[in-house]
């Protein structure tokens, strides 16, 4: 394997997530959801969160404090991403002025890093959907670490916060039992780093948007949408900003452009098929995931894939990788790579695509 090194070669060092309590089950979805629903997606259940994105990513933090005793004062730049703050287009059409304002990924950025008095001096907010994740580690390597010297002590920390449910509508047979919210927290540190050592070392991130044959993804207000309540109950909203989604479309789309970023990743750093030992693919659905590993399949890569964890928390959007990240954590080996997919800017005939490529450590073997 032949890999460009990079000036400020860092990697994962920690993962956590925060699932919000209320559980909402398939069976309040019993009116409207397909016999195959299942079968093509796996999901049986997802989690709802009553939070905003920036609480709930807080919650996710507050995990990873936890779980690895790090200090926010190392914390030296930040991005923040999240799919459900509506796009500042769609808000500007859609919201009052002060909505437009509130709802904004870098405000939401901003008063992430203020709550938890974090002295970063880099901080990134950006919307992105399900290559969220692989946009956030793009922006570190192309952006952060080559405006940022770290110290051996210090790290970056990716925020991924989705609450999709906010702009979900729950009468909608395609889209309304698909996604979950949840939020996620990573700690990335110097590979030398002895203070917060280094288990996944970051080999190369992308991700963009490339031109599709139709539109997947746009906003509409729906009157009269059917809402959950934390007691299993219905209540109901008049009038809801909400997304519409081209299920079939995206389906069908998302696994080819999988793995045309994965041989594009793996071409550039140098690194041959055959040797990718894990692919943990975004966790979309199991049928998507399974043609997916038959697409990259046909490109030579063998690899072990990952899938079948939307079973309990649905489409998690941007946290999706980093939650199969930390799911499968122990398991994990060798070179890793993941590929994501999803929609791109509402109303907009594109796919967002993006790939990550990491290789375990002596650190965690």
């Amino acid at each position: 394997m032949i890999r460009a090194v990079h000036p400020q070669a860092i990697g994962i060092s920690a993962i956590a997530a925060y699932t919000p309590p209320w559980l909402l089950g398939n069976d309040w979805f019993s009116e409207i959801l397909s016999r195959k629903f299942v079968h093509h997606t796996g999901i049986l259940s997802r989690h709802i969160a009553t939070e905003d994105e920036v609480a709930i990513g807080v919650r996710a933090v507050e995990s990873l404090q936890r779980e690895s005793n790090c200090d926010l004062q190392d914390c030296a730049a930040v991005v923040f991403v999240s799919p459900s703050i509506v796009h500042g287009s769609v808000a500007r059409e859609y919201l009052d002025e002060q909505q437009v304002w509130l709802r904004s990924t870098s405000r939401a950025a901003q008063e992430f890093v203020r709550r938890l008095a974090i002295p970063a001096t880099h901080v990134y907010g950006i919307n992105w959907g399900c290559s969220g994740y692989s946009k956030a580690l793009s922006i570190v390597h192309r952006h952060i670490l080559p405006a940022l010297r770290l110290r051996q002590s210090q790290f970056v920390m990716v925020v991924t916060a989705s609450r999709i449910s906010r702009i979900t509508d729950y009468g909608c047979k395609q889209t309304a039992p698909l996604f979950g919210d949840m939020a996620t927290a990573t700690m990335l540190s110097p590979v030398s780093s002895e203070k917060y050592p280094v288990h996944f070392e970051l080999v190369s991130a992308g991700a963009g948007l490339h031109a599709a044959e139709g539109v997947f993804f746009d906003y509409h207000v729906q009157e009269n949408v059917p809402l959950p309540t934390p007691e299993g109950g219905r209540s109901c909203a008049s009038r809801r900003l909400v997304f519409s989604l081209d299920g079939l479309g995206i389906a069908e789309a998302a696994p080819r452009a999988m793995a045309g970023s994965t041989a594009k990743a793996l071409q550039a750093a140098g690194i041959r098929p055959e040797e990718v030992q894990f692919l943990v693919p975004h966790q979309a659905g199991t049928g998507i995931v399974r043609f997916t590993e038959m697409k990259l399949e046909e490109i030579g890569i063998c690899g072990e894939v990952i899938n079948g964890l939307t079973r309990d928390v649905g489409n998690v959007s941007s946290c999706s990788i980093p939650y199969a990240l930390r799911k499968t954590w122990s398991r994990l080996q060798g070179t890793i790579v993941c590929p994501t997919a999803g929609v791109g800017l509402p109303g907009g005939a594109e796919v967002s695509q993006g790939c990550i490529i990491l290789q375990a450590t002596d650190a965690h073997c």
